[in-house]
């Protein structure tokens, strides 16, 4: 179909009812930042341009591996060796052909406000190992007034945590400062983001790999991330209360449950500070 025969209207017509014309032309008008396009950030973007999503702004430096086949939003025979960048936006346009894509690679502090300019949110689609960048991704948006959007699958569920620009800020949560070691960064991240722990009667610790930067992962957990993110960037773009940290959503169908946690103090909360000794010890991370 030509760009000439598309009809925006027509294409996303099933939405309405659910959503009324007014906010079907916010979201069409609104510009989502997507950092990372992997497990998460891929699937994110379609869910986001079959929501009518209008602009897109997407970082990956990767390309597709084999290894990616079981989870990976654009990942198949024919797109492994091939730039996730490039192939996320083929897919974008190929729901939305009039859809604009903003496209780079990995983010740094000299493109970081070139990638957010003109972004209504961010999402956070960042490789869970790579601290540092999603860190100068927390920290860019507070300062620019932009909310950010993070849901990570934990087993075959999702836990979500966002951050609201006039909120606890990112490093305040996790706890963490520039004098931290990455591997402690890392494990107060993971700490952070799933401090309900549903997962827990099925998913150890020990199967993550902190060294060799390794953890499980499956498209079930994945796709329970774009459902919260979806539904959390419809709920900011057109105006309405969402919540943020020290508040986070946690979901599990393997387990049938659903928690909200309002984790006092972040990670300096003492459950969570006495989490960190314990997982230090069974992880053998000093």
């Amino acid at each position: 179909m030509s760009v000439d025969a598309w009809s925006y209207r027509e294409a996303f017509d099933r939405n309405r009812k659910l959503i009324s014309d007014d906010h079907q032309e916010k979201l069409e008008q609104a510009r989502v930042a997507i950092a990372g396009l992997g497990g998460v950030g891929g699937i994110h973007a379609t869910t986001l341009a079959r929501l009518g999503i209008g602009h897109f702004s997407i970082a990956d430096p990767d390309t597709f591996e084999l290894s990616n086949i079981n989870r990976q939003q654009g990942a198949n025979t024919t797109t492994l060796n091939m730039p996730k960048n490039i192939t996320l936006e083929r897919l974008i346009k190929e729901i939305n052909p009039t859809a604009e894509v903003r496209v780079s690679g990995a983010l740094t502090e000299e493109n970081i406000d070139a990638f957010l300019e003109g972004a209504t949110l961010a999402v956070d689609g960042i490789d869970f190992f790579t601290i540092s960048a999603r860190r100068l991704l927390y920290r860019t948006c507070r300062a620019r007034g932009i909310p950010v959007l993070g849901a990570g699958p934990i087993g075959f569920g999702s836990s979500m945590l966002n951050f609201s620009p006039t909120g606890m800020s990112f490093d305040d949560y996790m706890n963490i400062t520039d004098a931290l070691p990455e591997r402690e960064q890392i494990l107060h991240f993971a700490l952070g983001i799933a401090p309900r722990m549903l997962q827990r009667s099925y998913f150890a610790p020990t199967t993550i790999d902190f060294a060799g930067h390794h953890a499980p992962s499956s498209v079930l957990g994945t796709l329970a991330c774009a459902n919260f993110v979806g539904c959390e960037a419809y709920k900011i773009i057109v105006g309405l209360p969402y919540e943020s940290a020290p508040v986070s959503w946690h979901f599990d169908p393997y387990v049938r449950k659903l928690r909200r946690c309002n984790l006092w103090g972040g990670n300096r909360n003492p459950i969570q500070r006495f989490k960190k000794w314990y997982f230090i010890h069974i992880l053998k991370l000093k």
